[in-house]
C-alpha cells in the first residue's frame, strides 16, 4: 500500500511538471503580406489581459514548432535544429516540447527579474526566452523564431518585441539549456493597455 501511494505521489509529481496545450490552430489568419507591412514592435502591455493557453500553443508552434511536413515551421541551416524555446513565469521556467506540443517545467524560479532592465517588461503577460548554440546558425534561428512570432503577433492584434537588454550570463547560469546553448534573446507578447 505505501509503495502504490508513493507511485502514485510521484506520478503526480511528475504529471504537474507537464502542461498539455491545445492543438494550435494554424490555418486562418490575417494575409502574410498585410502581416509584413503592419508588423511593429510595441512595448505596451495590459498586465491585466492574460495570454490564453490556445494563443500560447499557437505562439509557441510558430516559433518552434513542427508543420504537416515534420519539419520546423522555421528554417535551420543544415537541419541543426540548435535551438531552445522557454517561458518564463513567476512560478518558474517552462520548456517548449514541439513534438509533444507542451511545456515541460525546468526550474521553480522566477527568472523574470533577468530580463527586466526596461521597465515596460513587467506588464507583459507572455516571456519568451530564446537559448541556441552561440554562433551565426544559432542565432539565426533564433531569428527565424522571433520573426515568426512578430507576424503571429500582428496578426492577432498583439503586441511584442524582442530585446537583448538582460542578462545573458545569469540566465544561462540559472536555466544550465542541454548542448552547450546560451540565453540569446528575450521576447515579451501581450495585448496592448
Amino acid at each position: 500500500m505505501y509503495k502504490t501511494l508513493l507511485f502514485l505521489l510521484a506520478g503526480a509529481a511528475i504529471a504537474a511538471d507537464i502542461k498539455p496545450l491545445p492543438t494550435p490552430v494554424v490555418t486562418g489568419g490575417m494575409p502574410l503580406m498585410e502581416a509584413i507591412n503592419a508588423r511593429q514592435s510595441g512595448r505596451k502591455y495590459n498586465p491585466e489581459h492574460k495570454i490564453d493557453d490556445q494563443t500560447l500553443s499557437e505562439i509557441l508552434w510558430v516559433a518552434w514548432g513542427v508543420n504537416q511536413h515534420g519539419k520546423r515551421t522555421i528554417p535551420t541551416a543544415r537541419n541543426k535544429q540548435n535551438m531552445g524555446l522557454y517561458v518564463l513565469t513567476p512560478d518558474g521556467t517552462w520548456r517548449y516540447e514541439a513534438k509533444e506540443n507542451q511545456l515541460v517545467k525546468v526550474n521553480d524560479k522566477n527568472l523574470i527579474p533577468f530580463c527586466e532592465q526596461q521597465g515596460f517588461v513587467k506588464n507583459a503577460p507572455l516571456h519568451l526566452l530564446y537559448t541556441a548554440k552561440d554562433d551565426r546558425w544559432g542565432r539565426a534561428h533564433v531569428g527565424s523564431a522571433y520573426q515568426n512570432v512578430y507576424l503571429y503577433a500582428t496578426s492577432k492584434g498583439l503586441n511584442t518585441v524582442i530585446r537583448g537588454m538582460l542578462d545573458t550570463e545569469g540566465l544561462t547560469r540559472e536555466l544550465a539549456p542541454a548542448d552547450g546553448q546560451v540565453v540569446i534573446a528575450h521576447q515579451t507578447v501581450g495585448y496592448a493597455n
